[in-house]
């Protein structure tokens, strides 16, 4: 699982979150997308780091502004009862 991790201008309320979590869903294969637009920053895991190019491209489209991508390994989350699985 791979955890990209964007810096966003642009986003100015909850609606602009929204439209972009949308736009990454209908382009891209992921698992979640999350954004907020008080930190500027939107989270995406999936299987594969998404082509940064063309997701740059899409949230243009948007009328915000990709500046920064970061992406990391994403850990695994275990719930509670994932413990006593066999």
């Amino acid at each position: 699982m791979v955890k990209t991790i964007l810096k966003i201008e642009g986003m100015a309320c909850s609606m602009c979150e929204s439209h972009i979590n949308d736009v990454v869903r209908s382009n891209f294969d992921v698992k979640k997308v999350t954004s907020s637009h008080t930190k500027g920053e939107t989270v995406i895991l999936s299987e594969a780091a998404p082509d940064s190019e063309i997701l740059t491209a899409a949230i243009a489209k948007t009328g915000c502004t990709v500046k920064d991508i970061r992406t990391e390994e994403a850990g695994e989350k275990h719930g509670f009862f994932s413990k006593f699985k066999k």
